[in-house]
C-alpha cells in the first residue's frame, strides 16, 4: 500500500514539474518574441517608421482624396481598419491590401468633360470615317442631348454589319469626338461568367470583372466602353456570360452594377457602351431586346475608292516608311485591285493587298532598285499576280434551267447560280451543292408547286414522271442555307421544263410557299451590293420588301430596276423569255 502510495504522489510531482518547465519555456519564448519585435519597432522607428504602418497611412491619406459616397466610405474605412489589425506576415493581408488598393483604383464619380462642340464632333467622325451616315447621326443626337439636358442615361448601341466595315474603329472616333476616354473589351469565346461579375474575395487569385478592371484603367466612369463580338458570347458550365452582361447592357439596371469581388454597386450609367456583332441570329434575344442596333452595311465600289485614297493607302505609307511621293496609285488602278483582288463588303482585304504593294515598293527602295513612281496594270499583275475574283461577275445564262440567285452572308452579299439539268429517268429529285435543310425543302416545295399547278405553264399533269430532276448550285465547297433560293429554285425548275431561258442580267432573292406566294427576306442591302458588284441590271424581290429597298440610298439603287411580285406566276412571267430554246434533243412527256 506504502509502494502505491509513493508512486503516485511521484507521478503527481513529475507532471507539476512537466507542466511547470512548458509554462517557463513559453513564457521564455514570447519574452523572446516580445524584445525582438519592439527592438524590430526601434529599429524600424529610426529608420523612417514601420512599413506596415506607413502603407495603411498612405491608403488613408489616398481615401481622404477619393470621391466616393457614404456606403463606400464606411466600407473602405472598415476594411482598413481590419487591414491594421492583420499580421503583415499573414496570408489574408496581401488578399486585403489587394482589395483596398482596388477600391482606390477605381475612378468612383470621376467623370470627363464632354466635348459637345457638334459641328467639331461632325468634323472629327467624318475625317476618320468615310460613310457610316446613321451611327454619325445617331452619336449627334446623343451630343446634342447630353448639350440641352446636361445628363443622359447612355443608351447601348449596338453596330452590326459585315467584317471589315469600320464598326470597332468607329468607337474611337466617338471617343476622340467626345473627348472621352476608350476603352476595349473583345468577348469573342468568353465563357466565364466571372470574367464579367468577378470572382469572391473568398477564392485564392480573386480579381474583379473585366467591366471594373477596364473602368480602372481607364480612370474615368464616363468611357465609351466597346465591347467587341458581342454575337461570340460562348456558354458552359461556367457560367452563361450573356446573361450576366443583361446587367451591364440594360440602363435601366447599369446603375447599380454588383461585382462579387468588390462587393458594392458601381454606377455604369454615364458609361457609353458600344457593341459590334457581325449577326444578330447568336445574340440571345433578351440581350438584343436591351439593345439599339444599327446596321452597318457593306461598301460600294466608289466608296472602298474614296476609303483607300483617304485612309487605307495614306496609313500603309506611313507604316512601311515609304514617303507619298514614292508610290502613286491612280484610280483606274485601285479600282483593278478593288475589282479584281478582293471580294468583301468590307475594307480588311483591300488593306492587305495595298500593304503588299507598299512592302514591295518600300523593298525596292530599300535596295536602291530602279523603279516608277507610277504604278501601272502591268506592275500590279507582277505584284499581286492573275486577278484573284471573277466568279462574282454575271456569267450569262445561254441554257435553260440557269438561274441567278442573290444570297446574304455573314461577309456581305454575294450572287449564286442555280442550275437545274434533266435526264429520263422517274421524276427522282437530286440536290447537290453542300446546301442546308432549309434550302433544301425550298426545292422540294418549289417542285410540288409546279405540279400542281401544271396549266399555269401549259405542263401536262405527268410532267415531271419520267425526268430525273437533278438541281445543283455550284461553290460546292461553301455551306449554303437559307430559303431567300425559293424563287430562285422554282424559276430554275420552270425553265428547265419549259425549255425558255432566263432574261440577261436579271437576278432575284424570295421565300415561296406551297400556295405559291412570295415572302419577304433579309440582307436587301448586302443583296442589292452585290448585284451591282455583278453588274446585274434587274433584281427581282418581293413585294413586302418595297419598304426596305425604299430607305436605301439612291446611290446604292442606281442603275437598278426593281420588280416587286406577290405570287410565283409573276416572277415566271418576269424572268423566263416567251420563245423556247433551239434543242434538238426535245422534251417528250408521253
Amino acid at each position: 500500500m506504502l509502494l502505491e502510495y509513493l508512486i503516485h504522489e511521484i507521478q503527481v510531482l513529475e507532471l507539476k514539474n512537466e507542466l511547470q518547465s512548458k509554462v517557463k519555456s513559453d513564457l521564455d519564448q514570447q519574452q523572446r518574441e516580445f524584445l525582438l519585435h519592439q527592438q524590430m519597432k526601434t529599429i524600424q522607428n529610426e529608420l523612417g517608421g514601420n512599413p506596415a504602418e506607413k502603407e495603411i497611412e498612405e491608403y488613408r491619406k489616398k481615401g481622404e482624396n477619393k470621391k466616393w459616397s457614404v456606403e463606400v466610405k464606411a466600407t473602405f474605412d472598415k476594411e482598413l481598419d481590419k487591414l491594421h489589425r492583420l499580421n503583415p506576415a499573414a496570408a489574408e493581408y496581401s488578399v486585403q491590401a489587394n482589395y483596398i488598393q482596388t477600391l482606390l483604383d477605381l475612378p468612383w464619380n470621376e467623370y470627363t468633360s464632354d466635348n459637345l462642340d457638334l459641328k467639331n464632333a461632325r468634323k472629327v467622325l467624318d475625317n476618320d470615317h468615310f460613310g457610316l451616315d446613321e451611327v454619325k447621326e445617331r452619336i449627334l443626337e446623343h451630343l446634342a442631348v447630353l448639350k440641352l439636358k446636361g445628363d443622359l442615361k447612355s443608351p447601348i448601341l449596338c453596330l452590326y454589319g459585315p467584317p471589315g466595315v469600320g464598326k470597332t474603329s468607329l468607337g474611337k472616333s466617338v471617343a476622340k469626338a467626345l473627348g472621352r476616354k476608350y476603352v476595349r473589351m473583345s468577348l469573342g469565346g468568353l465563357h466565364d461568367e466571372a470574367e464579367i461579375r468577378g470572382h469572391r474575395k473568398t477564392y485564392i487569385g480573386a480579381m474583379p470583372g473585366r467591366i471594373i478592371q477596364n473602368l480602372k484603367r481607364a480612370g474615368s466612369s464616363n468611357p465609351v466602353f466597346i465591347l467587341d463580338e458581342v454575337d461570340k458570347v460562348g456558354q458552359d458550365f461556367r457560367g452563361d456570360p450573356s446573361s450576366a452582361l443583361l446587367e451591364v447592357l440594360d440602363p435601366e439596371q447599369n446603375s447599380t452594377f454588383f461585382d462579387n469581388f468588390i462587393e458594392m454597386e458601381y454606377d455604369l450609367s454615364k458609361v457609353l457602351f458600344i457593341a459590334t456583332a457581325n449577326t444578330l441570329s447568336t445574340i440571345s434575344p433578351a440581350l438584343r431586346d436591351r439593345m439599339e442596333l444599327i446596321e452597318i452595311t457593306g461598301y460600294l465600289v466608289e466608296e472602298k475608292l474614296e476609303i483607300a485614297r483617304q485612309h487605307l493607302l495614306p496609313k500603309q505609307l506611313e507604316n512601311h516608311g515609304v514617303k507619298p511621293n514614292q508610290l502613286k496609285i491612280g484610280q483606274k488602278v485601285m479600282e483593278l485591285i478593288v475589282e479584281n483582288y478582293t471580294r468583301e463588303s468590307g475594307v480588311r482585304e483591300l488593306d492587305k493587298r495595298l500593304a503588299k504593294v507598299v512592302r514591295v515598293r518600300a523593298k525596292s527602295i530599300a535596295s536602291e532598285s530602279e523603279y516608277d513612281s507610277v504604278l501601272t496594270d502591268k506592275d500590279l499583275l507582277a505584284l499581286l499576280g492573275p486577278s484573284k475574283y471573277t466568279r462574282d461577275i454575271y456569267s450569262g445564262n445561254e441554257q435553260a434551267g440557269v438561274v441567278t440567285g442573290l444570297a446574304w452572308t455573314a461577309a456581305g452579299g454575294e450572287i449564286l447560280f442555280v442550275e437545274t439539268s434533266l435526264s429520263k429517268g422517274t421524276g427522282k429529285l437530286t440536290l447537290t451543292g453542300n446546301l442546308g435543310d432549309v434550302m433544301k425543302e425550298s426545292a422540294v416545295i418549289a417542285l410540288e408547286y409546279l405540279k400542281a399547278n401544271t396549266e399555269l405553264l401549259n405542263l401536262p399533269d405527268n410532267f415531271s414522271e419520267k425526268w430525273n430532276i437533278h438541281i445543283h448550285v455550284p461553290e460546292g465547297a461553301i455551306p449554303k442555307d437559307g430559303p431567300s433560293a425559293g424563287i430562285t429554285m422554282a424559276t430554275s425548275i420552270a425553265s428547265a421544263f419549259t425549255q425558255r431561258k432566263v432574261k440577261k442580267n436579271i437576278a432575284m432573292t424570295g421565300e415561296i410557299t406551297l400556295r405559291g406566294k412570295v415572302l419577304p427576306v433579309g440582307g436587301i442591302k448586302e443583296k442589292i451590293l452585290a448585284a451591282k458588284r455583278a453588274t446585274i441590271k434587274e433584281i427581282i424581290i418581293s413585294e413586302d420588301n418595297r419598304k426596305d429597298v425604299e430607305v436605301i440610298k439612291e446611290v446604292y439603287l442606281k442603275g437598278l430596276k426593281f420588280h416587286y411580285v406577290k405570287t410565283i406566276m409573276d416572277v415566271l412571267s418576269l424572268a423566263l423569255l416567251k420563245q423556247k430554246v433551239d434543242n434538238p434533243k426535245k422534251l417528250t412527256f408521253d
